[in-house]
């Protein structure tokens, strides 16, 4: 990739090993330039991620809020699960895929990220991946030097923070800090080429700086210094106000016509990502930079790049730059702002334009913050850093200056200005005393290796899904089929005996054949072994998990368990699918970048599974007798209780459901004995499932003997409505017989609403005449409402038993009495 060591070791860490990497380096080391060549060549999938929208345009990502949506607040560790409000949203399938397939992070301006917010997004990935490893295994590449800007924390903030850090630097995010993450620092500098001043930029850096040093410097302090407008020099201020009330004065000093451009913003661009001015007001002789690098071929312009307007002609503006004979026509370009999402496809990482800002890539540039110019480069600077107010922004604003010449000074820098926090000072010096080398990159793609391996042969993932399957199942057998816990129990014994306890067995024999100066995928002998033991583990994970996980028959009336199970099964089969082809992948031998590959890939392809499975063919079990006469029977209970808008147990619970195609009932009796149908189902119900009963056994030739029905299956409930009724006609009232019988009155009143019916009570006997007259009225009106519906609409002055009666009275009139 380049003839840089320090870079070359910072590519093979990200590609080949899984260790969390800090990638820092002095101002104008590469550190941009190496991410951008990242992106082009590393196999690895990866979102880029940075603290601000303009340093996430800058980078080609997005911010770091916008991609997890996190609320912008302290993250405090212990409550993750509870009151931070970051954990309230919830993301949509197409980020939770985008996220299951993430191989790498980076973060870049990672010295203005706080040590909390790296702990939000490590759970947030630990929600989605593996829940067990920091940053749910995900790896981080973090870009940035701690010597520049520092993270801003707020008073408020830190009386929150201060109890869990002890400080907000993100090197003490207790997630990164259980992965011992390394520290590549890039030696060769770029920008400079001074070595006198480039040895004083590191005592600015290191805070270092003595009186001898301190005089150096301020060589460049030149009193009262007012350059021509032809030089090009631009001014360094650490507050916004200053830089925007340097460069409104110096335009109105320009007595020429003043331009208006306004950017063009379509879609989704917010506004604090603009890159330069929404409205660009411009002049001839208006001194301006550069905001974006030259997208053409001719590569004549840079970010940062000054220079001056000498002409506007309609839509170009001609700038030229100091030291330069041609001007340069600039015409406006756009950027654009990502959106990632996953490719279902090709399964990779792809960055969707979701907006885009577009306008002339200058702005008005006699003076700019030291912030925005992080990243940048001058020929010419005069630096008032001496207000300075964060930590690192003397180095920042001194840095940016190609040339200790090209520097000049507005005032002195004291010692008070210079501000370089101990604590990095201690962090950096440690780091650098600890950076890696080629052992320790051999090491760690070994151990990333063997890691991965054992992972190919841990079903820990799959032993954990299946037992909470069987706890849901042991918790609610009374709702469940009766088979469920019985076909659980075959699969856990087998799964056991065949899987489990031999890939224990099997991973002791990898660990004598891993060879600490080997790499894995090198190892001849442990190749074999590998494949070997996807043949076997293969089969037994197909025909002892993934098999009979879809043949488990789940049905349920309840809603709550049947979305419990459902939920757990869908876990389990895709933990099964997704080993599966792991496995089928390594039949060949393990090679690292392929297995990351097909693990990322298997998420998302079993979720495609899911999408295209129709909804009208359930998952049968294997103890369903006859499956055909189940789906119609069950088709036609589900419509049904659709039409009437009530729940599938009300028209047929899911055990008599079952009962009927197990007896498979020829007759009303027998219909009748089935419990959960009873006479009230068989008259509502009976004919209909009678016939499709009856059709299904003469197309099948299935020959049925006669249910065994016993005096207890046949009984009746005449006996207790005529009970009622003979205490009735005794002169006893509702209420009395209610009491009597130690039952409600609304019971009594359906006993009672039975005999109207058969003409031996008259409905006004019961109900009063205005009673009756409203109830009919409102069937007359609503003829198709249910009883129920019937019942809210009449309100609490009509009791179902008033209900009832009515509808009896109703049906003995019809039926012409």
């Amino acid at each position: 990739m380049s003839t840089n060591p320090q870079l070359d070791l910072a590519f093979n860490f990200v590609n080949y090993t899984n260790k969390n990497i800090f990638l820092t380096g002095k101002a104008g080391t590469g550190k941009t330039t190496f991410l951008h060549n990242l992106k082009k060549s590393s196999p690895k999938r990866m979102v880029i991620v940075a603290p601000t929208g303009v340093a996430a345009i800058n980078a080609g990502g997005v911010t770091i809020h916008s991609f997890f949506q996190m609320a912008f607040g302290p993250f405090v560790p212990e409550n993750q699960d509870s009151s931070n409000a970051q954990f309230k949203q919830k993301f949509n399938r197409d980020k939770i895929n985008l996220i299951l397939s993430l191989d790498l992070l980076v973060i870049d301006e990672i010295s203005m990220v706080r040590a909390d917010t790296l702990d939000c997004i490590d759970e947030i990935l630990r929600r989605y991946k593996d829940r067990n490893q920091p940053f749910g295994g995900v790896q981080l590449l973090m870009i940035g030097d701690l010597h520049q800007l520092s993270p801003v924390v707020k008073e408020d903030d830190w009386k929150i923070l201060r109890d869990y850090y002890p400080n907000l630097f993100f090197f003490n995010s207790n997630a990164l800090l259980k992965t011992s993450p390394i520290s590549i620092e890039l030696k060769h500098i770029y920008r400079q080429t001074d070595n006198h001043f480039i040895d004083l930029l590191n005592s600015v850096r290191q805070n270092k700086i003595d009186s001898d040093i301190l005089k150096e410097l301020n060589k460049r302090y030149i009193p009262n210094f007012k350059p021509n407008d032809d030089e090009g020099y631009i001014t360094l201020t650490t507050h916004n106000q200053s830089a925007q009330q340097i460069n409104e004065v110096k335009l109105t000093e320009i007595k020429e016509k003043a331009y208006n451009f306004t950017a063009n913003v379509v879609d989704d661009f917010p506004e604090y990502a603009y890159p330069t001015d929404f409205k660009l007001e411009l002049k001839i002789g208006a001194q301006v930079m550069f905001v974006k690098n030259d997208p053409s071929r001719d590569r004549l312009y840079y970010n940062g790049k000054i220079g001056k307007i000498t002409k506007i002609d309609q839509d170009t503006i001609f700038v030229k730059c100091p030291g330069e004979f041609f001007e340069i026509e600039v015409h406006p370009v756009d950027w654009t702002n990502i959106k990632y999402s996953l490719n279902p496809e090709t399964k990779e990482v792809e960055g969707k334009i979701i907006g885009s800002f577009t306008q002339y890539p200058l702005k008005l540039a006699w003076a700019i913050t030291i912030h925005k110019s992080q990243g940048l480069t001058f020929e010419k600077a005069i630096i008032d850093a001496n207000a300075a107010f964060a930590h690192g922004q003397v180095y920042v604003a001194l840095s940016r200056c190609k040339s200790f010449e090209g520097m000049v000074l507005k005032t002195p820098i004291s010692f008070n200005s210079v501000k370089t926090d101990g604590v990095v000072v201690d962090y950096t010096k440690k780091a650098d005393e600890n950076a890696p080398g080629e052992k320790q990159l051999i090491d760690s793609k070994i151990a990333f290796q063997q890691s991965l391996i054992f992972n190919l042969f841990d079903f820990s993932d799959i032993k954990t899904r299946f037992f909470y399957i069987n706890k849901i199942a042991e918790d609610h057998n009374n709702t469940l089929p009766p088979a469920l816990i019985d076909n659980l129990a075959q699969i856990k014994a087998l799964a056991e005996k065949e899987i489990y306890d031999v890939a224990d067995s099997f991973k002791k024999q990898l660990s004598n054949l891993f060879c600490l100066a080997l790499l894995p995928e090198d190892n001849a002998e442990l190749q074999d072994r590998i494949k070997k033991g996807c043949q076997y583990f293969f089969d037994k994970t197909e025909s002892l998990i993934e098999l009979p996980a879809k043949n488990l028959n789940v049905e349920t009336d309840n809603k709550s368990v049947r979305a419990n199970i459902n939920d757990a099964l869908g876990n389990l089969q895709k933990a099964a699918f997704v080993k599966i082809a792991a496995m089928r992948l390594c039949l060949n031998g393990f090679k690292t970048l392929e297995y990351l590959q097909i693990a990322a890939n298997a998420e998302i392809d079993y979720a495609a599974t899911q999408k295209q499975k129709t909804i009208s063919q359930p998952a049968l079990g294997g103890n369903i007798k006859h499956p055909d006469l189940y789906v119609t029977l069950k088709n036609w209970r589900d419509s049904l209780a659709e039409e009437n808008n009530t729940p599938v147990y009300i028209v047929l619970p899911q055990k008599a459901l079952l009962d009927l195609i197990h007896q498979l009932p020829s007759t009303r009796q027998e219909l009748e004995a089935i419990k959960g149908i009873g006479k009230i189902k068989v008259k509502q119900y009976g004919n209909d499932i009678l016939t499709m009963i009856n059709e299904y056994c003469d197309v099948n030739n299935i020959e049925r003997s006669a249910m065994i029905i016993s005096l207890k299956d046949v009984k009746t409930k005449i006996d207790t409505k005529k009970v009622s009724f003979d205490l009735y006609k005794a002169g006893k009232t509702i209420i009395e017989i209610a009491e009597e019988r130690s039952l409600t009155s609304n019971t009594i009143e359906g006993h009672l609403a039975h005999y109207i019916n058969t003409g031996e009570i008259v409905v006004f006997d019961i109900v009063s005449k205005i009673k009756v007259a409203k109830i009919m009225a409102h069937i007359i009106q609503n003829p198709n409402l249910s009883s129920s519906e019937r019942k809210l609409a009449l309100g609490d002055e009509v009791s179902y038993g008033d209900l009832k009666a009515v509808m009896n009275h109703l049906d003995f009139i019809q039926a012409g009495n």
